[in-house]
């Protein structure tokens, strides 16, 4: 299933952007892992993103999260003050004196980073007149926010599954969000019979750059009835399943032999010739990154120039998968 994504992205009504629903934003005290990872009832059909364009992640620094009547304007501010050296909180206080439309009352942050001795530092900020239910919980290195919540119950669970995970930041922030997972958490779902529409989870290593973080999954859209947070938990155990090195064995059958050689060259072998078979690449969502025919029993693709990431490789009925860190 998780290759049919790219398939399924239409199915789904376009909201008008206004309000981003529930998020965190979390750092690792000890491997300072900067996360983030949030969903929302707004699909990702005219917004392809989804709820994915509220979080911007500077590795080895902070995380921000500007949600509720979203403006770009406000969150390029956001990041230009984290880089100056501002704490969350100053930050914060700089937006409300320098918002786009000078409403600040209207928005919703949750900040996070860490300090010049590496400490981490959070702050959130709920305006008065953010749709109900709204409010923030930040304490030391996390900060968890949402607005037209079911109610106060939502975040609650987020922050009591985020503690209570033992495992890597990336499985607390997962766990934060299967926290949330229940229909109508953002009420403008109930209709759909989901917690939300589209759902997202990234985590920067120290010394990630800011266009290659070690995990960055996103589910922008699903059909009807589909809980986008379900979904991303596949993609996410396909991570983890997945392993850590740069490139591994494939798949093998009686058919096949997908497989990748010290050179990442993925070679696929037959015993016998499979002439015109085509071979076709995926990424994470679906979408097709290479295709090419089977001339002979054997096929060789340099990986080199593929972005990082999960990859799927499917050949006849035979799936394979490997992931470029």
């Amino acid at each position: 299933m998780k290759i049919l994504y790219s398939l399924i992205l239409f199915f789904v009504p376009y909201f008008a952007l206004a309000q981003h629903t529930f998020s965190i934003v979390a750092i690792d005290t000890v491997t300072k892992e900067i996360g983030s990872a949030g969903a929302t009832c707004l699909s990702g059909i005219k917004n392809p993103p989804g709820a994915k364009m509220i979080s911007d992640i500077i590795p080895g620094r902070g995380a921000i999260h500007t949600q509720a009547w979203y403006r770009e304007t406000n969150q390029l501010i956001a990041r230009s003050r984290m880089l100056a050296g501002d704490s969350p909180q100053q930050i914060i206080v700089w937006l409300l004196d320098h918002d786009e439309q000078l409403t600040p009352e209207k928005r919703q942050y949750g900040i996070v980073d860490l300090d010049s001795t590496g400490s981490p530092r959070a702050a959130g900020f709920t305006g008065e007149l953010c749709d109900s239910f709204k409010n923030h919980i930040s304490e030391r290195n996390y900060s968890i926010q949402g607005n037209i919540l079911l109610g106060q119950q939502i975040l609650d669970s987020m922050k009591s599954r985020f503690l209570a995970t033992q495992g890597t930041l990336a499985d607390k922030l997962m766990a934060a969000l299967q926290g949330a997972k229940v229909i109508g958490a953002d009420t403008r779902c109930f209709q759909y019979n989901t917690s939300t529409l589209s759902a997202f989870i990234r985590v920067a290593k120290w010394n990630n750059r800011e266009d290659s973080l070690y995990l960055d999954l996103n589910v922008p859209a699903l059909p009807y009835g589909y809980d986008p947070i379900d979904s991303l938990q596949i993609l996410y155990d396909e991570f983890i399943s997945t392993g850590i090195d740069e490139y591994d064995i494939i798949e093998q059958n009686s058919e096949y032999t997908l497989q990748i050689n010290s050179e990442k060259i993925l070679v696929v072998q037959s015993s016998e010739s499979i002439k015109g078979k085509i071979v076709v690449i995926y990424n994470i969502l679906g979408n097709i990154v290479w295709q090419g025919e089977m001339n002979s029993n054997t096929l060789q693709v340099d990986l080199s120039l593929f972005s990082k990431g999960i990859h799927f490789v499917k050949v006849g009925n035979t799936i394979g998968k490997f992931v470029i860190i």
